[in-house]
């Protein structure tokens, strides 16, 4: 099948619904109108009201419902609007949901996952166009994913609802409907917390996640005649796949981390920590960081400039290998 990311994730919550009646969707316009972006669209026909439930215009309590549910032998999938929006059950996800498991001492868990729409790319307003995700990472006991395009976003959305703990799963909106590629009709999972090599190389590291895989790729493909460039996607942020990130720098001896969020306290900086740490004397150059600045996402007509493109990340290939 052919399918951009929307439609891989639909294919995914329809298959996993039809094979585990625990599984129950709830979040704001989910049913009838399909969700914000038409993530769900055609589910409440299947499935029914009871199933794909249509909520209030309330974060705190979409999460904290599903917690509950969660705890009592259902699989809830809540999905908040927009990845700003998160922000108001923020307090459900770090004090209960990420908790309930070790509270307990394992009596309970939460097997709960939260959709979002993640980064900016598609000129939105505030709120609309954050990468939170380094906020999430600082939470024990929650997994943190973000897949890059149709083939992953299946099965790595199959292998969240599985769970037994609770995974934020966001969802790049700047590449919701830009490709399509070929995505299994039967079921399958990726496996969370490993990254994968999307294409070997060896003199340069290329680490990302989401949106930016893509620009990655079309980076290093310019590049191929001039350097070898390895592109390395993390899929999975917490836990992240610390062993795949030290093999591959210790191949190339450089490495370029590319995010969209603020540079502070950002998941690339962590990613270069942990280079410093463990691979420091393989290392031919410093670690490259490409990333936001440390302001609010800008309106529509400054998003080109903030964000990261494939034109950025050639540029910083270059510099590091020529150190």
């Amino acid at each position: 099948m052919n399918l951009n990311m929307v439609e891989a994730i639909n294919l995914a919550l329809k298959q996993e619904m039809k094979k585990d009646k625990t599984v129950i969707l709830l979040g704001e316009d989910i049913g009838k109108d399909g969700g914000v972006f038409r993530v769900t669209e055609g589910l409440l026909d299947i499935y029914g009201e009871n199933r794909v439930i249509d909520t209030p215009l309330a974060e705190s309590g979409i999460v904290g419902c599903s917690i509950g549910m969660a705890i009592n032998g259902l699989k809830p999938v809540a999905e908040i609007q927009f990845e700003g929006f998160t922000y108001p059950a923020i307090d459900q996800i770090i004090s209960h949901a990420s908790r309930l498991r070790n509270r307990s001492r394992g009596r309970y868990t939460v097997p709960l996952v939260v959709r979002s729409p993640i980064g900016g790319g598609i000129k939105a307003l505030e709120h609309h166009s954050e990468s939170p995700e380094s906020h999430y990472m600082h939470i024990p006991g929650i997994k943190v994913v973000v897949p890059s395009r149709p083939y992953n976003a299946k099965g790595l959305l199959i292998s969240a609802i599985r769970d037994p703990d609770p995974v934020i799963f966001f969802e790049p909106k700047k590449i919701y409907r830009a490709f399509k590629e070929e995505v299994p009709e039967e079921e399958y999972t990726i496996p969370l917390g490993k990254a994968e090599i999307l294409k070997e190389g060896e003199d340069v590291t290329l680490i990302g996640f989401g949106a930016w895989i893509k620009n990655c790729l079309e980076a290093a493909e310019e590049l191929k005649n001039e350097i070898s460039v390895e592109v390395l996607d993390l899929q999975t942020l917490s836990p992240l796949d610390v062993d795949a990130i030290i093999d591959s720098v210790k191949k190339t001896g450089r490495a370029v981390v590319v995010q969209e969020a603020q540079k502070t306290c950002g998941i690339a900086s962590e990613i270069t920590s942990l280079i410093n740490e463990k691979a420091f004397l393989n290392m031919e150059a410093p670690v490259e960081i490409l990333a936001g600045v440390d302001t609010i996402t800008p309106m529509p007509k400054l998003e080109d400039y903030y964000f990261p493109n494939t034109k950025k990340i050639v540029k910083l290939v270059r510099k590091v290998n020529s150190f």
